[in-house]
Parts: structure tokens; sequence; C-alpha cells
């Protein structure tokens, strides 16, 4: 059975998406789209931009989403079985599998880019990927730390947990995870505390878009980043995409269900390539498109 994975913020490239412009029909007419739906054109900072622009949460997410649900479009002659995206990439998996429009999914995404950014300037904060502890035990330890937000918020594979909250809760817990027998912790590039009770201003501003927005039935389960297991109920969807700007990504989690589920191959549609060198820790025994 066939999976599509789709990457989040972070994979972003600059000159991403160039090339499916330049080659396809169908590409340049959905970016086209794009640029009159966002306001502004987005490929010019895509295709020509500099990094650091490129590197705004206001452009990397709908940046990310457009180079994910056009290359799947475009550059497969296969239906998937079941899909999963990696926080942001959730909606370009929504796209994939017919629950939400390409339009509605966009303007979803500017706005939630939008939300989180601000959200992210009302309280400086930061996030550190932990290696080479369990799961269960990071989680535990961040909990110990009290008086500072910090929570495991993305369980990326086996040996690998990104810590998310403010500036000195993930200081002080990556001082005790290593102190407790992590690997490495190594701070990350980010505007902010993602998948953190810090984002819950954020999440509440695109509440009202989402619950405005229509969802459709699936025509195959997908697989979200809250709790790991199957949906198809339109519903359900739209409640487990509300909860997820505060919930950690259950990615490792995720890929373990879909293969329990009859996944054997894996196919990852966006910039990098970086799902496919999570799955290979998680599972190397499949086949990776």
């Amino acid at each position: 059975m066939k999976a599509f994975v789709f990457p989040g913020q972070g994979a972003q490239f600059t000159g991403m998406g160039k090339d499916l412009y330049e080659a396809y029909p169908m590409a340049k007419d959905l970016f086209e789209q794009a640029n009159d739906i966002l306001g502004f054109r987005i490929t010019d900072i895509m295709f020509d931009g500099d990094a650091a622009e490129l590197k705004q949460t206001r452009v990397t997410q709908p940046a990310v989403f457009l180079h994910s649900v056009i290359a799947s479009r475009v550059m497969t002659i296969a239906e998937p079985n079941m899909v999963a995206g990696h926080s942001l990439g959730e909606y370009s998996a929504l796209v994939s599998c017919g629950c939400l429009e390409f339009e509605d999914a966009l303007k979803l995404v500017s706005k939630r880019a939008a939300a989180m950014q601000r959200a992210c300037e009302q309280q400086p904060s930061t996030m550190a990927a932990i290696l080479g502890m369990e799961d269960a035990r990071v989680d535990e330890l961040c909990q110990q730390i009290s008086g500072d937000v910090v929570v495991a918020a993305n369980f990326n594979c086996p040996g690998q947990v990104v810590i998310s909250g403010s500036l000195r809760g993930v200081e002080r817990a990556c001082e005790l995870l290593k102190e407790k027998g992590a690997k490495r912790a190594i701070g990350l590039q980010v505007g902010g505390a993602f998948h953190s009770p810090l984002m819950q201003p954020a999440a509440e501003e695109l509440q009202e878009a989402i619950l405005s927005t229509t969802f459709h039935v699936p025509h195959c389960p997908i697989y979200q980043n809250v709790n790991a297991y199957p949906q198809q109920d339109p519903e359900a969807i739209r409640q487990n995409l509300l909860l997820q700007l505060t919930a950690p990504v259950r990615w490792t989690q995720t890929i373990r269900n879909m293969i329990v589920d009859g996944a054997t191959e894996f196919y990852e549609y966006g910039p990098g390539d970086v799902l496919k060198g999570l799955i290979r820790k998680i599972d190397p025994s499949v086949q990776i498109g």
C-alpha cells in the first residue's frame, strides 16, 4: 500500500518550485492562483528571493504547502492509500486526500502562519532537538521543569525528540536532559515554540477560520499529528486540526501505525527529503519512493 507524506516548516530552500513552474502548465496555473489568493507574489520569493525572507513564517508555511501540494499533483500517477503530514504538512495531506480544497487550505495555511508569527512575537520562545534519549524519558523530564514552559513537541524518530517552550524553559530542560543522559541537545533556528502551550493565542485566532471551512470526506485515511490514528470523519479531522498547534507531533507513532495498517511504500512530496530520513530510522524495512 502507498503512503504519501508531506513535510513541514524547515524544508524550504531558495529556488524551490521553480522547476515545477517551468515544466508543468498545471503547476504554473496553481502557483499563479496562489499569488492571487495571498495578495503578493510568493513565487518571486520562492524562486528568486533571499533566504532570510523565505524563512519568515508568513512566507515559509504557504511556500512549503504550495510546493508539496503541486509536486504531489504533477509528479505522481497513483492515488495514495493513506496520507500524513508533519505539522504544517498535515494541511498538504488534507488536500492530497480530498478533505480540503486547494484554495481553502491555502487560506488556512496563510492565516496559520500569520497567527503563529504574532504568537512568537508576543513571547520570545524557541525549540531544541534532543538526541539519544527515549521519547518517554524526554517527556517525563520536561514535566519536571517547573516555573517555565517546556514540552516535548515533535516525536520525530527513535532517539530524536524536539522540545519547545520559553527561552529559559528550553535552556533548563536541555541542561537537565544532558545531565540525565541525552547525547546532544541542539538549539533550533526557529521563530518560536511551535506545538507548545505558547501557541494558544495562534490556535484561538485560527479556530474561527477552521470552523468556517468545509471539510469533505477524504478518499483515504489521514493519520493526524495529535494522536497518530487514521481518520476519515470530516468533523473529527476538523477537531484534531484545532488541537494541532498546541499538541505534539507524534510522527514516530504515525509512521508505525501506517506500517501496521499495511503501508509498504512511502513517498514524500515537498521540498527536501527530511521525512524519508526519519522514516528509514523508524523502520528500515519499508520502501521509500
